[in-house]
């Protein structure tokens, strides 16, 4: 009685459509590039809930790049331009009255009995006005990031 080979092993997934057949010839130098050599082409199921998903995904990461791109091109083309803003506090003048005395330099006093004393301001020295914290007197209304004062603390 003659003895028949054992059929090679077979290997069956549901992402494959065919199954792939596994013989002593397949794995042989000879056959292991040939153009005669076929894949198996592999199934890709996506439902609408992974495309959302990915596309998420990418948006996300083209947010999380873009923005800070966009900002930092923002900011050389500002420091490139002139800044010619007249201040809005002041109106461009560098000095804002002083509210204690209502720009006067002097403040009154009623002490009682009909008896008023006048004294020069404590907040202005008697000026009557003060350097504006905006511009710090220079009278250009800064940019965003110029108006704060990044300090290392450590």
């Amino acid at each position: 009685m003659p003895v028949s080979a054992p059929s090679p092993p077979r290997l069956q997934s549901p992402f494959i459509q065919r199954p792939i057949n596994f013989t002593p010839s397949t794995f042989s130098a000879r056959n292991l590039r040939s153009p005669a050599t076929t894949y198996p082409r592999i199934k890709a199921e996506l439902d609408p809930n992974t495309v959302v998903a990915i596309s998420v995904g990418v948006a996300s990461v083209a947010l999380g790049i873009g923005i800070p791109v966009f900002y930092e091109t923002q900011i050389d083309n500002a420091a490139k331009r002139e800044n010619t803003q007249p201040c809005f506090p002041c109106n461009g003048t560098g000095a804002q009255k002083c509210r204690l005395c209502v720009g006067s330099g002097n403040v009154t006093v009623e002490l009682g009995g009909g008896e008023k004393e006048v004294s020069n301001c404590i907040n202005c020295d008697g000026a009557g006005s003060l350097t504006c914290t905006t511009c710090q007197g220079s009278g250009v209304q800064p940019r965003y990031l110029d108006r704060r004062e990044f300090k290392d603390d450590d």
